[in-house]
């Protein structure tokens, strides 16, 4: 009896281990040519899934299409929108008006709490410079590791 207990208990670690690694990251495949030269499409890259504030200027987060904040998207695979591009500006930076022609007329010196500004590595990228501000809670990690192509 003490076996199928023991059997029992590992088997609901590894279920718990599995389910708790499924909710802390998500593997991305990148689609378009948005973020090149960084990622090409058909790279993966495994996001931890973050808040805001653990979000600094210059890293790859992904995020969640307008409307929608990651609790409410289907998981990876299933057809989602998700969104990966660079973090030049997080809330209390100075607002890159230079290099983001849909900031150039705001108010603000520094970037509001609870927004983002995200650019694509690639010079043919939907992003901040064409929408200005994307909303904090549209993120749903911080890109941190480029997985093998498959």
């Amino acid at each position: 009896m003490s076996v199928v207990v023991a059997a029992c208990t590992v088997v609901a670690g590894i279920v718990a281990g599995i389910v708790w690694l499924r909710y802390r990251f998500v593997v991305v495949t990148v689609a378009g040519h948005s973020m090149a030269p960084t990622f090409e499409p058909g790279d993966r890259v495994l996001a931890r899934r973050a808040r805001l504030g653990r979000v600094r200027a210059g890293d790859i987060v992904v995020v969640g299409p307008a409307g929608r904040t990651p609790a409410a998207l289907p998981p990876p695979g299933h057809g989602h929108p998700w969104i990966i591009k660079r973090a030049v500006a997080v809330p209390g930076d100075r607002v890159p008006r230079e290099r983001v022609p849909a900031l150039a007329a705001v108010a603000e010196a520094t970037v509001p709490p609870g927004k983002l500004v995200l650019l694509g590595d690639g010079p043919h990228s939907s992003d901040s410079r064409q929408v200005g501000y994307f909303d904090g809670a549209r993120l749903v990690g911080r890109a941190v590791y480029r997985l093998p192509r498959r």
